[in-house]
């Protein structure tokens, strides 16, 4: 059963139970317009990716706005999605089980769904589910270009992977997965820029491999937030992937972006709302929001209007914050966090609160929490 809602719509901010969370909606849709304005400007597709917000309704504000469709990482995320509306998923992680495979053919029946692999024994068992059900589906190679994380490691093995695909009757090649995920969070500008150099280099040397073949590359497609301002220049990349530029955490505020700016050009949207439930101590408040409220796995969150205090997730139900004499919080005051990374922290939570002014103007299930398998 769904969890009822921290709030309800046209209530007042301050009625909004706790720990919650909160997008910041103007702020939110100027980070969507600032995006599809660039995308457009670029000559490049958008396919933002749904892990981060894990909602169809933003991603239907993201099409809405030119994106070409989402990405997801799971089967049961991209089912999810296309039941909420949407009609173009890219799975961009690697399926191998021939159960899930078998559900994706089945999805390729209710939406357009391309998918990415790295495997020929994987490729073959969708091929054969795919016939099954008698759809066709877009397959992409994933290749490696510097997180060696999923994705072949040399033109080769994708050359071959593409030959698997085009010899297979319900199998169309899509073209290319290049995304560096630890990219994203290089904190300087020389780091990620030489990172996406390089990423460059094997894409295009994995292109022309395959031309060399007569296989034509439709379409690559990769990057992210935090390289976006790279990607955006290389022609290598047709399609770019961010997701988090639409919330963003605090995590890549810590990059720098240029001269002595830091982040990624988009603003934070994206917010915990937490009451502060204790002041007995004489050097600490307590908070209501701890580790199953934020997720730590990108350190502490940052507290909005106060950065220079340290918000610690000490336990499962309890955030503390060392004070002194300077700083002063009463019982009930509430605080809204940054968290460090908000694809996890989204995961957490049922709902997002949509806040327009001192309003609720909306609430957005989160629709594929817990859409891991």
């Amino acid at each position: 059963m769904m969890q009822r809602p921290p709030a309800e719509i046209g209530m007042l901010i301050d009625e909004i139970d706790t720990p919650a969370l909160v997008v910041d909606l103007d702020i939110y849709e100027r980070n969507l317009d600032k995006m599809a304005e660039l995308i457009e400007k670029s000559g490049k597709m958008l396919r933002p990716h749904a892990k981060m917000h894990k909602s169809p309704a933003v991603a239907l504000d993201q099409i809405k706005r030119g994106a070409v469709g989402i990405c997801c990482q799971k089967i049961s995320e991209a089912e999810i999605m296309v039941e909420g509306g949407i009609e173009d998923v890219l799975i961009t992680n690697e399926i191998v089980s021939r159960g899930k495979l078998a559900r994706v053919a089945k999805l390729a029946k209710k939406a357009k769904v391309g998918i990415c692999v790295d495997n020929a024994v994987a490729t073959t068992t969708l091929n054969e589910e795919c016939v099954r059900e008698n759809v066709n589906i877009r397959v992409l190679v994933e290749i490696d270009v510097g997180g060696h994380r999923c994705g072949v490691t040399n033109p080769e093995d994708a050359l071959n992977l593409a030959k698997i695909i085009t010899a297979s009757g319900n199998l169309s090649f899509g073209g290319l997965q290049a995304y560096h995920g630890s990219a994203q969070h290089m904190r300087t500008v020389e780091e990620r820029s030489n990172a996406v150099n390089d990423a460059a280099r094997i894409v295009r040397e994995t292109v022309d491999r395959l031309k060399s073949s007569g296989i034509d590359c439709p379409v690559v497609t990769g990057g992210g937030t935090g390289t976006l301002m790279h990607d955006i220049g290389h022609d290598e990349w047709d399609e770019l992937q961010c997701g988090s530029y639409a919330f963003m955490d605090a995590d890549y505020a810590k990059n720098k972006f240029a001269n002595d700016d830091f982040g990624t050009g988009f603003s934070h949207s994206f917010f915990v709302r937490t009451m502060i439930m204790s002041t007995c101590q004489p050097d600490m408040v307590v908070a209501d929001a701890g580790l199953k409220a934020i997720a730590s796995d990108s350190g502490n969150p940052t507290i909005a209007g106060h950065e220079h205090l340290t918000y610690r997730m000490t336990s499962d139900e309890h955030g503390c914050i060392s004070i002194s004499d300077q700083d002063n919080f009463k019982l009930g005051q509430i605080l809204m966090l940054v968290p460090g990374h908000c694809d996890p922290t989204v995961n957490l939570y049922d709902w997002i609160v949509g806040i327009r002014g001192d309003k609720v103007e909306t609430l957005w299930p989160v629709a594929a929490r817990g859409a891991i398998a």
